[in-house]
């Protein structure tokens, strides 16, 4: 028997059958798509309802904030105050979020693709596009917590364990699977699907196995995200995440809460669940502010695209002025090649090359 399902126990009478809405059709491009799945009622041979004393939050509410991020960001949700993370989707903008103080880093799943691939969200990145991009970032403030998106875990459950294994080598903290199909395509886009619940589920264990059974420990963070709102209503949607808590999720994650009211009755019906919320600029959630989504009981808030996007206009400036006027002097700023490495960590490669005491970088 694996490690991990050393803490999956027998569910009591009052928790063995969840009852859930009759199954409705979801048309897609004037196709029926899979319909929600039967009531859930766990089989047996099944893992039941997950519990690890090691990992209980109020484990985490006192001492020092650790250096490992993974126990960190478990230290941040267990404490008071909203964990915000800046949505970034490479190096520079990983550079800008840490210079700017944030305490937390998110890594989207659309920035990863836009940035390694400039294509669009639709399930074409690889567990490889995103791995590589988070052992970069993760290098960058090892004790930053980084949440990554993890999409659909990449295949079966096989590759969901494999998924969490090569982000806890990389230095993730934190990772958020869902339960759209393997051809997933943007949150916030129109035509999505779902899988069965019991489908997603597998998926959530999985991921928790896997994490139970790292050699040496870890506190990586499973996030279970739903996008069954816009597809079976928002009290699947529920059901599903209070399902994904019980099989090991630390964090629920209902994606396109498109309103307040929502989003207040979701943190309540997943009490004591902590809850994100994802907010993206005209996209389906409304734009909260970090104040307003901590008042409403969210406990992580992340901005997917605020990089990308800000990229986008600024580099599209930037060429068009390029290509206007001949020269990139107005759009510099100011800033010379220094400059620029400065905010790229120069001070801190200086600093250790003199440390070991070479003169090689004593002038730059």
């Amino acid at each position: 028997m694996a490690p991990g399902l050393d803490f999956f126990k027998p569910a009591d009478a009052a928790t063995e059958a969840v009852s859930a809405p009759a199954p409705v059709a979801q048309p897609t491009n004037g196709s029926a798509v899979e319909a929600a799945a039967p009531a859930l009622v766990k089989e047996p041979s099944s893992p039941a309802v997950y519990y690890n004393a090691r990992l209980d939050p109020k484990n985490y509410l006192e001492g020092p904030l650790s250096t490992d991020a993974a126990t960190r960001l478990r230290q941040l949700l267990a404490r008071p105050g909203i964990v915000i993370a800046p949505g970034i989707c490479d190096g520079i903008s990983a550079r800008c979020a840490l210079e700017a103080g944030f305490d937390c880093m998110y890594q989207s799943g659309a920035a990863t693709t836009a940035s390694r691939l400039g294509m669009p969200d639709l399930a074409i990145a690889t567990l490889n596009d995103f791995v590589q991009s988070a052992q970069m970032v993760c290098s960058l403030s090892p004790s930053t917590p980084v949440i990554a998106d993890a999409d659909t875990g990449f295949g079966g459950t096989a590759m969901v364990a494999r998924t969490v294994y090569q982000y806890i080598r990389s230095g993730v903290a934190g990772m958020h699977i869902e339960d759209q199909v393997q051809t997933k395509r943007c949150g916030h886009l129109m035509g999505k699907q779902v899988v069965s619940r019991e489908e997603f589920l597998t998926r959530i264990r999985a991921a928790v196995i896997a994490r139970d059974s790292f050699p040496g420990g870890s506190d990586f963070v499973i996030i279970g995200r739903t996008d069954s709102a816009q597809v079976l209503g928002m009290e699947e949607a529920v059901t599903r995440l209070k399902l994904a808590a019980d099989a090991g999720a630390d964090v629920c994650f209902i994606e396109g809460v498109k309103t307040a009211e929502l989003l207040t009755s979701t943190v309540k019906a997943l009490e004591p669940k902590p809850v994100l919320v994802n907010v993206i600029s005209g996209g389906l959630t409304p734009s909260f502010t970090c104040q307003e989504a901590e008042a409403l009981g969210a406990k992580i808030i992340i901005f997917s695209l605020v990089s990308c996007v800000a990229a986008v206009h600024g580099i599209r400036a930037a060429m068009r002025s390029l290509k206007k006027t001949g020269t990139d002097f107005s759009s510099a700023q100011g800033m010379d090649p220094k400059a620029f490495f400065e905010v790229m960590g120069l001070q801190e490669v200086v600093d250790l090359d003199r440390q070991a005491g070479s003169t090689h970088l004593e002038v730059v």
